[in-house]
This record gives structure tokens, sequence and C-alpha cells, in this order.
């Protein structure tokens, strides 16, 4: 599959998201926990999400969907089925990551395996804490990656573990390992990291003790049965807000996003570029906060994203650096190393492509230095087999002289089932 852009004349929309795809994972694998049945609405329907209901399913959860797109989990108690199955996680890490914390304390052997992608991604940093857990991991991979095969422990011990880098992936992996385990279980983060985990443990009854950077969960604490509205994913959003943003007098609203403050950096940087923007959150309480985004063209200057901020824009660094290309100025991205092991090395990648259709780029090796306002020029890409990639490309074609081609975009279905369509509508094709 491939996505054909050209320069869009005028963007203006008034659209919804799918569902946001860390929250739909945390959903699914928190009514699995559950002493009962959960129905979640507005799951991710994309492959990596579907990728966890399966493996869910293959571990004895009993999942229906229903005739209104809703998912019905009936809830194991934490007690999952042995299966001599691979448990195929697809190209999802998070599937991955946070499966292995279940996994840890179950009493049996499990192999988790992922395709050619995610065999490429090291699993160490989940390792060493479950292995100090009293878990035995080992991956059959090379450089400590999948497959992943977890000799699983009934009697885990809480730990306190303090994160080396900041990931909120390690830190849910180690929190819910903890839910299984004996005693408190305590992760410090060196900076704040998205917080879905910690929001959602506690829409499900779960108590959390947070001090600061330190999240401490209890053993024995399970998940109750209640029913959850996955809202709309800001990481998606980002694509249109970003491609509104950098085409003055371009109007974009955005309805039903989530508005987790540990998410919405964008929006901040976004304001520090230039853009004019105005979010109206519309529901908070337990879970997550749920409102609107609304965002006005203007002409864009270069910044700088850096340092804490990172964390938390991590999966929007591709599609920041083609607004540092089509703003004025100078945008420098560092502290971002993080982004050498996802889907692809996001840094070379983006880099090399930004270089390709006429932009001026230097790669650091936490980063990169954008020298913007180059005039674009439409090529031919490759996708990596990298969802963000390709439609982060997407969108800079938009502002390209000429027709530019993202080739092997069958990836997109891992997180925006639909993304092409809504290219096309948007930009009146």
């Amino acid at each position: 599959m491939e996505i054909r852009v050209h320069r869009a004349p005028r963007i203006e929309a008034d659209i919804r998201v799918p569902g946001d795809k860390s929250i739909s994972h945390r959903s699914a694998l928190l009514a699995a926990l559950s002493d009962g049945i959960c129905h979640l609405g507005n799951y991710l329907r994309g492959e990596d999400c579907l990728g966890t209901l399966r493996v869910l399913r293959q571990l004895g959860v009993v999942i229906e969907e229903k005739s209104d797109g809703i998912f019905a989990v009936r809830g194991c108690a934490g007690r999952f089925i042995a299966t001599e199955s691979d448990l195929d996680c697809g190209n999802s890490g998070t599937t991955m990551r946070l499966m292995a914390g279940l996994l840890a304390a179950q009493p049996f052997q499990s192999r988790l395996t992922g395709d050619d992608s995610l065999s490429r991604r090291p699993m160490r940093r989940i390792m060493e804490p479950l292995g100090l857990m009293g878990a035995k991991l080992r991956t059959e991979g090379q450089g400590d990656c999948p497959p992943l095969v977890i000799e699983g422990s009934v009697s885990l011990q809480g730990i306190e573990y303090r994160l080396p880098v900041a990931s909120a992936q390690v830190k849910s992996c180690v929190l819910l390992a903890g839910l299984l385990a004996r005693g408190r279980t305590t992760v410090v983060q060196p900076v704040a990291t998205r917080d879905h985990t910690e929001r959602m443990l506690e829409y499900f009854g779960v108590p959390v003790e947070r001090e600061g950077e330190r999240i401490s969960v209890l053993g024995g604490n399970l998940p109750q049965a209640r029913d959850f509205q996955v809202p709309g994913d800001i990481s998606s959003a980002a694509f249109w807000l970003v491609a509104a943003a950098a085409q003055p007098g371009a109007n974009v609203v955005v309805r039903d996003v989530g508005l987790n403050p540990t998410r919405t950096g964008l929006l901040g940087i976004l304001l520090r570029m230039g853009a004019r923007l105005r979010e109206e959150e519309l529901s908070r309480g337990p879970g997550e906060p749920l409102g609107k985004i609304e965002i006005l063209g203007a002409p864009l200057r270069g910044t700088t994203i850096e340092g804490k901020e990172i964390p938390n824009v991590i999966d929007e660094i591709p599609v920041l650096a083609v607004a540092g290309a089509l703003a004025s100025g100078t945008t420098i991205i560092r502290d971002a190393g993080e982004l050498r092991v996802k889907e692809s090395d996001r840094l070379a990648v983006v880099a090399h492509h930004l270089t390709a259709m006429g932009a001026e780029v230097v790669e650091t090796p936490d980063g990169m230095v954008i020298h913007g306002g180059r005039p674009l020029r439409g090529v031919r890409l490759s996708s990596h087999g990298d969802h963000r990639i390709a439609m982060a490309f997407a969108i800079a074609g938009l502002f390209a002289e000429g027709e530019t081609v993202i080739e092997d975009t069958q990836c997109v279905e891992t997180s925006y089932p639909g993304f092409a369509e809504q290219l096309r509508r948007m930009t009146h094709e």
C-alpha cells in the first residue's frame, strides 16, 4: 500500500480521531485482571490493540465484540491459562512489555514473539526489574531482543525500582507485576512520564500512592470490574493539528480527544512556535480527561524541544520535526535518543526524509537541528514499516511541490485505521 499526497490549498476539518492507543492497551489488560465483566467503548481497532486482545484470548480471557463495537472483557482475577503456543505481539512493544509484567507472576512459561520490527527492539529494561522481583526471563534474539521467554513465579516479591531512563512502558510493566506480587512495589521516575496506568488503576479501584515521582501499589489489589470509554488519541490528532498550525488560515477542530496533561506537551510546543489554539476540557474525574482542541493556522517559528518535555511528546517528535521544517528559524530536538529503538530509527529516518524533501537538517546522536523555511518538494519515501513516519511525511506532503508518495503504509493500521481516508477528506482530494 502507498499514500499519495499533493499540496493542500486549504486545510479545514471538524473531526474525531480513533481511540487512544496507549489507553486501549491498558484498558484491556486491567479489564482482563478484574473480577467481572468490563465493557470497553471506543477501543482502538488498530492492529496493535487488537493484538493485545488476541494475546489475552490465548491466555483464556473471554472477550466478545458487541454489535455496537464495544468489547466485553470477562476478567480472570489475575489467573491466566497456560498456552503452548507463542504469544504473537505483532508490531506492539506495548503489548510485549506490559504483558511481560502480568506473565511474570503466572505459574507457567510463556514465549512472546513479534514481527521483524519488534524483534529488533531490546527488552533489557523490563527484564532487569522483573528478574529482581523473582521471575526468570531470557531473550532468544540478538542484543536482548525478542523472542522473550518468561518463567513466571507465583511468589514475586515487590521491589523499589528506580528507572534508569524515563519510560511509561517500563513503569507500567513493573506496576502491573506489582499487583500480583507480595508487598509494596514502588517505581521511581527520573522525570514524569505519561500517567495513564496510574489513572486507570485508580479508576478500576486499585489504590495508588503517588509522592512526587514515586508511584507505589500493594500486591493483591486487583482491578474491579467497571465499564470504560477510551478517549480519542491526541497522538493521532497531532498530525492534523500540525498540518493546521503550519498553514496560515487553516482551521481544524478535534472533538472527544484525550487531554491528559502528560500527553498535551505537543500543544505547548505548537503555542511556542506561534500556533493559535484553544483547548476545552469537557469531562474530568476518575479516568482520563476529555475535551476539544481547535487550532488556527499561523506562520510558525522554530523552537527547542528537549529535557523533561521529551518523554511526553516522544510519539509526536516525527511530526514536530516536520513542523520545524515548515517554520522559520531553527528547531532543535535534543534528549530524544529513545527514538532510535522504536519501530524504526526515527531520528535517522526523519532526518533523511526531510533532507530528501529539500529541508536543511543535521542529525545528532540524540536528536537533530532543523533550519526551517526552505521549500519542500514531493518525493517517493519509504515508511520503513513505521506508522508514525508514514503519517508524519504524509503531512509534510501537504506542503510540498509536486506529488509525495509514501510507500509501505499498511503499518498505519497499527494505530490509525482510516488515516488515508481522513487525509483525503481534509484536503478535499
